[in-house]
């Protein structure tokens, strides 16, 4: 499953792809077709990418509802540079919580931005979603910007302290302006 934007191609995870990516950057830059830089994957990736793993391997049919990889497609050969993806298909209530994470040499460049934009229009798009939330501290200024940028709204929450939840509504569950 991939997903092009601008600039970007995002690349849903699988549980083959989870299994490489653990195991061997050589054999994953081979599969997704893109150069694996020496610093992948993102610090705040690496301690979930067992649970995605596991998650992939008890749900195949999440394809889509979990990782996808970040390629470039703006430099002379296409780079992986970042991660965006969900924590599951949408709850009961039609919420899919979206999360991101980006290089350091990749960050300050507009491309988590568009990464998460171009995965929020894919899963608006997704029967029965209503709505996508994401989490971050509220210090993480880059983190609340691309929020911010891609739509999404404070909203207020029993969350952790130090943190803040955000919305985004789709334009048909957006309530109207009087």
């Amino acid at each position: 499953m991939e997903i092009r934007s601008r600039r970007l191609r995002l690349l849903a995870s699988t549980a083959e792809s989870v299994k490489i990516e653990l195991e061997d950057s050589s054999r994953l830059a081979d599969l997704i077709g893109a150069r694996v830089p020496k610093d992948w994957p993102p610090e705040s990736l690496r301690d979930a990418l067992p649970l995605f793993a596991q998650w992939h391997a008890a749900h195949p049919d999440w394809t889509g509802w979990l990782g996808w990889y970040a390629i470039r497609l703006d430099e002379a050969a296409p780079v992986l540079f970042g991660s965006v993806g969900f924590k599951g298909p949408p709850d009961a209530s039609g919420m899919a919580e979206i999360g991101s994470s980006v290089l350091p040499a990749h960050q300050r460049h507009g491309f988590a931005t568009e990464m998460v934009e171009a995965l929020v229009q894919w899963a608006c798009a997704q029967p029965g979603v209503r709505c996508v939330e994401a989490e971050t501290t509220v210090d993480n200024h880059l983190s609340v910007r691309v929020l911010e940028r891609t739509g999404f709204h404070p909203i207020r929450t029993e969350g952790q302290p130090g943190s803040g939840r955000y919305r985004f509504l789709p334009t048909r569950d957006r309530p109207e302006s009087s």
